[in-house]
C-alpha cells in the first residue's frame, strides 16, 4: 500500500512512543499502535484508474456542491475521514498557478467553507481548488507553477477532513453533468461531466 507524503511524520512518533507504552502501560501502548494504524490509514494513497474519457472527481467523498458561477459550474466534493485524502486532476494540462489563500477552519461541508483555507491550483480552462475543514490544518499541493498534469494523476493531499472542488472548463453545462449532490465518487475515476 502506497502512502501520501507526510503519513511517517505522524505515524513513526506514535509507534516510537507505543514501545515503551507495551513495556510499562499496556493500554496506553495499544492505543498508540491503534492510532498509528488510524493515521495509516488516512493517508493511504491506492492507485487509481481513469475512464478512457470526461472530467473525473478531484476527490474521493460525496458531492456536496453543485453551482452556476457565471457561465461555469463548480463541483465540489466534501472527504470525511474515511474516504482517502490524495487529490488527483479531473483534466490533463499545464498548473498555471498555485495559490495558497488564508482563511477560518469551518466544516467543509457548510456554506460557510466557501471562506477556509484554501490552495488553487489554476489551468488554462480550469480550477481545483483544495479546501481546508474544521480539522484540517495542511493543505499539500504537489505540482508547482508550470508542471503537466495529465487527467488523474494525484496533485496533493488535505491532513483530516476537507473538501476538493473544480470549477469546470467553460465548455461544460447542467446538461452534461453525471453526478448529482450527495453521490459517491472516487477520486480519478468517477466521471463528473461528459459531453
Amino acid at each position: 500500500m502506497k502512502f501520501a507524503p507526510g503519513a511517517r511524520r505522524y505515524a513513526v512518533p506514535l509507534l516510537v512512543t507505543a514501545v515503551p507504552g507495551i513495556l510499562f502501560a499496556p493500554p496506553v501502548g495499544l492505543a498508540l499502535i491503534a492510532l498509528a494504524a488510524g493515521v495509516l490509514y488516512f493517508y493511504r494513497d491506492p492507485d487509481r484508474s481513469p475512464p478512457p474519457s470526461g472530467v473525473v472527481s478531484p476527490a474521493d467523498g460525496k458531492v456536496s456542491v453543485i453551482r452556476e458561477e457565471g457561465n461555469r459550474i463548480r463541483v465540489g466534493v466534501f472527504m470525511n475521514v474515511w474516504d482517502v485524502h490524495v487529490n488527483r486532476a479531473p483534466v490533463g494540462g499545464v498548473v498555471e498557478d498555485v495559490e495558497h489563500v488564508s482563511g477560518a477552519h469551518r466544516p467543509a461541508f457548510s456554506k460557510e467553507s466557501d471562506r477556509n483555507e484554501r490552495v488553487h491550483l489554476r489551468f488554462e480552462d480550469h480550477t481545483v481548488t483544495l479546501i481546508a475543514g474544521a480539522f484540517a490544518r495542511r493543505i499539500h499541493p504537489y505540482p508547482d507553477a508550470g508542471a503537466e498534469i495529465q487527467r488523474g494523476d494525484r496533485i496533493g493531499h488535505i491532513s483530516f477532513g476537507s473538501r476538493a472542488d473544480v470549477l469546470l472548463p467553460p465548455e461544460y453545462g447542467r446538461a452534461d453533468l453525471t453526478v448529482e449532490r450527495g453521490e459517491k465518487v472516487r477520486a480519478g475515476e468517477t466521471v463528473l461531466v461528459r459531453k
